[in-house]
């Protein structure tokens, strides 16, 4: 695996029992813990605000949003904070692994994408000693909460864009 691209790092973390992963070239940082401040009205998996640093980071209980049933306190998980374009959100998984390399093609993907809201992050899986891998887009795991958001806003009767 020497000649390996630079893109085919991924963090892996487990939520729920399964491995899930993401590349690492997206990842600012990991921590360990963080007061979250709980936001009304927005979408089920975004359960509050982080303050990192002056910058405002929503966070994302990935058990919540990947369609895992039964709840882990939040204390004892761990903020894998991501960058996605300009923004920055905070994947809160119930514990972080390790970094793998993994080669492109060793990666098996869908036919085709998943109606099934839980699982439309999935963008493919690999089989790693004894344990699969899932990987998934940052930007699937957030485009169905800013619509989650938006659809709320138009319900309530608020113009488009306003929080």
């Amino acid at each position: 695996m020497a000649d390996i691209q630079r893109d085919t790092r991924h963090c892996c973390f487990l939520v729920g029992g399964d491995c899930f992963a993401v590349s690492s070239t997206g990842v600012t940082e990991v921590l360990r813990d963080g007061r979250i401040t709980r936001v009304p009205h927005a979408a089920e998996a975004v359960i509050g605000l982080l303050h990192l640093r002056g910058r405002i980071v929503p966070v994302i209980d990935m058990r919540r949003r990947l369609g895992v049933i039964g709840t882990a306190s939040t204390a004892s998980r761990t903020h894998l904070v991501i960058r996605l374009h300009d923004d920055w959100y905070s994947l809160l998984v119930d514990e972080m692994l390790d970094v793998i390399e993994v080669a492109e093609h060793q990666i098996e993907h869908p036919s085709k994408p998943s109606a099934d809201t839980a699982n439309d992050a999935v963008t493919g899986v690999f089989a790693d000693d004894g344990r699969l891998v899932y990987f998934l887009d940052p930007q699937r795991i957030v485009q169905p909460l800013a619509r989650q958001r938006e659809q709320f806003l138009q319900r309530q009767g608020a113009p488009h864009g306003t929080v």
